[in-house]
């Protein structure tokens, strides 16, 4: 066994690595880029080396860089993760001719499965089943369209040499698919520095179902389990379960056979990941191999009991498999959620920012959580945005799924925007519930998935209310904290009441919520048996409530009554709902959690003017990124929703539209610029003001 383990990647992963190392009495060295400098890998490894700037190119991807450093280091061998450099044969081979083992397989195998055409032909010749399409070496566009109009649509275009959704395009017509395969290369080259290009008939409603396989240098090669990973956006996995659910044994068998077959067919060793395309007949196809430890990986280990990352360093020293076929048990059923930074509100855009408030539910034997970060870290705009893995289990997939809920609601992040409600709202479909899925099922039910079939209005009315009660409780707070300073406890100066002779007290707040929208609240507060209690009127609800501040926690009492119901009752206690709400505040700005949703807000003066939208906004950076190119020229007139020109950012490529019809008046910038969140990129003149301009 290796003494000393660099690990060539950031993040939860390398965290992960890092904690079964320690467990194993190997030692770490971490490596960090200008971004990652505080980060949380760096400070849990033994030891920790400068890469360099915060873009991949200029860090994590300097694998000659990283073989000098493990040389230094002494570290005997180097695990890259997943992503960066963890499919890069050309890096394992160079580990291999510096004497430092590679956690992963051979160069050779690598390469073999990193072009998606080449395993296509591999995996045929091996008897595992292909979905039909092209995978030549001929990439000319005519060719391509030619192929694609013989196969037939739906189609799916990928980059060869792609994962993880990046050069991916589904193509309904024949007209869509010379503009799909442009923006399929671009995308490659830009993600994997190639551009080539296969194509596959597409299946409509098929499950996503892959199946662990390990193998060691003595040809033992087993498999551990499958997994689904149908719930998926962007050809991005979002939540992943094992055992997947609703397959017979003989298939499981069938489909775990396939998948060993598929690792001996190129001398497969170590970690590996066969992915197949499961159809509503039971019939199933080769889509593709990961030759590395997958994000998903957790869900095979509490189901077998088993660390994964310790099988890769044991069969890397050149260990056997720690188990035979026959003795891998399947217990129980796992399910993983990814916690990542984006806006599902927004087309899932990714988001950056620092973590001003972190609160995990607590972790048990039932409740995992993989993560690389901390409280006020930040997360960058250069890596992927995924905060955290949460990774429930228990003995059946019903009870198992009920943790991932119960999980999820005690899952508290402010700072920047997060799928966290996204996720619960799947976790609570009634077809996921039933396994009734497939890998459209985001794309289905996508409108309920965002905004669920509850009362939204008074959701949104009842997180108003308790906001504006945490404003008067944090002032009368601070009103007691400051009579203390004063010594004067009972002067009328530090009251906290908008007091008036023989009248009851009355307080204003306003609130400006994640919608620009300014909410002004007037709320009249009655003192009973020495308890202040708050009323106010919201649309038709007459809304009371009490509590008080403890901790980070605010203990609420609510009654909501319609204006009818309640206009002929006295008040004379809240007597409602009870409630403890995390909440988390930085200066302004304060956010409070309700289950799993989260409701962010910011306490402004009165004299605060409300902002304007403006449909020019649409115009502006949605982040900070990369321009591609432009699809249209200055002069050019263009719809309202028609594309203006392409931007790239953390790999992914948006489309900005003009707002309104209009023509084309200026572009500020030019493809390869940098450009950052909120910039203006193109300016539309409306044609409704050019047509005016003109007649002038």
């Amino acid at each position: 066994m290796f003494t000393k383990l660099l690990i060539a990647n950031r993040g939860e992963i390398a965290c992960r690595i890092i904690s079964t190392a320690k467990a194993m009495g190997v030692r770490t060295v971490a490596l960090y880029s200008d971004a990652d400098i505080n980060a949380r890998h760096v400070a849990m490894a033994d030891e920790a080396f400068y890469l360099g700037g915060s873009a991949p190119a200029d860090s994590y991807l300097k694998g000659d860089l990283i073989i000098d450093i493990a040389k230094q280091s002494g570290a005997q061998a180097i695990h890259p993760g997943y992503g960066f450099l963890s499919e890069n044969a050309e890096f394992a081979l160079k580990c291999e001719k510096a004497n430092i083992a590679f956690v992963g397989p051979s160069a050779t195998a690598i390469d073999s499965m990193g072009s998606k055409s080449a395993a296509k032909e591999i995996m045929g010749a091996a008897n595992v089943p292909l979905v039909p399409g092209y995978h030549g070496d001929a990439q000319e566009d005519d060719l391509l369209v030619s192929e694609a109009n013989k196969m037939g649509f739906p189609l799916l275009i990928k980059a060869a040499f792609g994962g993880g959704g990046k050069g991916m395009r589904i193509v309904e017509s024949s007209n869509e698919v010379l503009a799909a395969i442009n923006s399929a290369r671009r995308e490659a080259i830009s993600s994997f520095g190639n551009d080539k290009l296969l194509m596959e008939r597409y299946l409509r409603q098929p499950r996503h179902v892959e199946v662990q396989v390990f193998a060691d240098s003595q040809g033992n090669c087993i498999y551990l389990s499958d997994r689904d990973c149908s719930i998926q956006r962007r050809h991005q996995k979002v939540v992943e379960e094992a055992p997947a659910p609703g397959l017979s044994d003989a298939l499981r068998v069938k489909m775990g056979e396939a998948a060993v077959a598929a690792a001996k067919a190129i001398n497969y060793e170590g970690a590996g990941t066969v992915e197949f395309l499961l159809d509503t007949d039971d019939s199933f196809y080769f889509m593709e191999m990961n030759t590395r430890l997958q994000v998903e990986h957790p869900v095979t280990e509490l189901v077998t009991g088993q660390d994964l990352v310790k099988w890769q360093l044991m069969v890397a020293s050149g260990s056997e498999l720690p188990l035979k076929q026959s003795e891998v048990k399947i217990t129980g059923h796992a399910f993983e959620a990814r916690i990542y930074a984006e806006d599902p509100q927004n087309d899932f855009l990714p988001a950056s920012g620092k973590l001003d408030f972190l609160r995990e539910p607590t972790q048990s034997e039932f409740v995992r959580i993989d993560s690389g970060v901390r409280e006020n870290d930040v997360i960058s705009n250069f890596y992927d945005p995924m905060i955290s893995k949460l990774i429930t289990w228990d003995e059946s997939r019903p009870r198992a799924l009920q943790r991932l809920v119960h999980a999820l609601d005690d899952y508290q992040i402010s700072g920047l925007k997060h799928n966290i409600e996204f996720l619960a709202n799947i976790a609570k479909h009634t077809a996921f519930k039933d396994a009734d899925f497939s890998t459209d099922f985001i794309e289905r039910y996508g409108d309920l998935l965002l905004t669920p079939a509850t009362d939204a209005a008074d959701d949104t009315n009842t997180a108003l209310s308790l906001a504006a009660l945490y404003q008067l409780c944090a002032r009368k707070k601070q009103a007691q904290l400051d009579a203390s300073i004063s010594h004067d406890p009972y002067s009328p100066w530090h009251q906290n009441s908008g007091f008036r002779l023989n009248s009851a007290s009355q307080h204003q707040v306003a609130l400006l919520d994640d919608n620009h929208q300014i909410n002004h609240l007037d709320l009249i507060e009655t003192q009973i048996a020495g308890q202040s209690l708050y009323q106010l009127q919201l649309d038709d609800s007459l809304i009371t409530l009490s509590g008080e501040l403890v901790a980070e926690m605010l203990h609420a009492e609510i009654s909501v009554q319609k204006l009818d119901a309640a206009q002929t009752e006295q008040i004379n206690k809240a007597n409602g709902h009870k409630l403890k709400l995390p909440v988390s505040q930085v200066g302004d700005d304060f956010t409070l959690f309700i289950d799993s949703k989260s409701y962010h807000y910011r306490a402004l003066e009165s004299e605060v003017i409300e902002e304007q939208d403006n449909l020019e906004d649409k115009l502006k950076a949605p982040m900070n990124g990369t321009i591609v190119t432009q699809l249209v020229a200055v002069g050019d007139s263009v719809k309202a929703g028609q594309g203006i020109m392409v931007m790239e950012a953390m790999k992914m490529e948006y489309t900005i539209e003009s707002p309104f019809d209009g023509i084309v008046s200026a572009f500020f910038f030019e493809a390869g610029e940098l450009v950052s969140d909120g910039m203006l990129l193109a300016e539309v003149e409306a044609t409704d003001t050019v047509a005016k301009e003109e007649s002038a």
